[in-house]
C-alpha cells in the first residue's frame, strides 16, 4: 500500500485524538528562533492542520501540504477560518512550490514516512537563502506505566506498529544523513490530558491501529478502556509526552 493511503478514513479521529505541540516550543519558535508573522512556512505531511494551526494563529502564511485526500478535506474544515493559508495536494517529494518561495519547512509527526533523499532535494528547492527546516514530533515518555503497558497492547493487537513515533529512534540516522549530522535537538515537556473518548480516538488515529472490521478489533478496544479506567483519575488520564524538535539547514 501507498504510504500516504495508511490514513485514509482516520482524519476525524486523527482531529480528535491527535495533540498540538508544547506551547513553549511555539514561543521559542517566534520570540528565539526567528520565526514571525511575515514568515511563510511550507508544513509538509500537515494532516489535518495541527502544527500548521499553531503557526497561523501567529501570522505566519502557511502551505499545508498534504497528499491524503481525506487528511486535506479534514485540514479545510479546521482551517478554513483563516486567510493565512493554503492547503495543497502534494507531499514530501513534491510540494508543488515555487523555487525558493519559503522561509522555513516544518514537518510534524511525519518525517519517518518520507524518503530522505527525495525529500532533502525538495526542501533545497524551495528554501530561501539561510532557510531551516525543523522536524517535531510528539514523543511519549517510555518510562511511563501507562506508555509501557499501551505499547505492549499495539504490540499485542497491532501487526504494523513498530513503535511510537513511526519507530523513529532519538538522533535516528535518517535524521542525521538529512541533516549531514549538523543540527540542534530541542526538547519540551508536553504531557497529554485524555477523557476516555480521547484516548481511544488517539490510539485509532495511529496507521496501525485496527480498525473496526479488522479481527479482534472489539477485544483489543476493550483492553484500552480498561488501561484508561486503571491510570484515570476524575475520568482523566495524564500521558507523559514531550515535543522533540531537530532543527537545521540543509546543505
Amino acid at each position: 500500500m501507498d504510504t500516504t493511503e495508511k490514513f485514509n478514513s482516520l482524519a476525524s479521529v486523527y482531529a480528535v485524538g491527535r495533540p498540538i505541540y508544547a506551547e513553549e516550543f511555539l514561543t521559542d519558535l517566534y520570540e528565539k528562533i526567528g520565526f514571525s508573522a511575515k514568515s511563510i512556512i511550507a508544513d509538509v505531511g500537515s494532516g489535518t492542520g495541527k502544527f500548521a494551526k499553531q503557526m497561523i494563529e501567529r501570522g505566519s502564511y502557511v502551505y499545508c501540504v498534504e497528499p491524503n485526500k481525506d487528511m486535506r478535506n479534514q485540514a479545510i474544515l479546521e482551517l478554513v477560518k483563516y486567510e493565512n493559508c493554503s492547503i495543497i495536494a502534494g507531499d514530501a517529494s513534491n510540494t508543488t512550490l515555487q523555487d525558493c518561495s519559503v522561509d522555513f519547512v516544518t514537518v510534524a509527526q511525519a518525517f519517518h514516512w518520507f524518503d530522505v533523499k527525495l525529500f532533502k532535494k525538495e526542501c533545497k528547492r524551495i528554501l530561501r537563502t539561510g532557510g531551516k527546516v525543523f522536524l517535531v514530533w510528539n514523543m511519549r515518555d517510555m518510562n511511563s506505566d501507562i506508555t509501557q503497558e499501551s505499547y505492549k497492547i499495539y504490540k499485542e493487537y497491532c501487526p504494523e506498529f513498530k513503535g511510537f513515533g513511526g519507530g523513529i529512534q532519538k538522533d535516528d540516522m535518517r535524521i542525521k544523513d538529512f541533516f549531514n549530522n549538523k543540527y540542534e535537538r530541542l526538547e519540551y515537556d508536553n504531557p497529554l490530558y485524555y477523557d476516555r473518548e480521547k484516548f481511544i480516538n488517539r490510539s485509532l488515529s495511529g496507521s496501525y491501529s485496527l480498525k473496526q472490521q479488522d479481527k479482534n478489533y472489539a477485544e483489543y478496544i476493550n483492553k484500552l478502556e480498561l488501561l484508561f479506567y486503571k491510570y484515570a483519575n476524575d475520568d482523566v488520564i495524564i500521558m507523559p509526552n514531550k515535543t522533540i524538535v531537530y532543527a537545521g539547514c540543509i546543505m
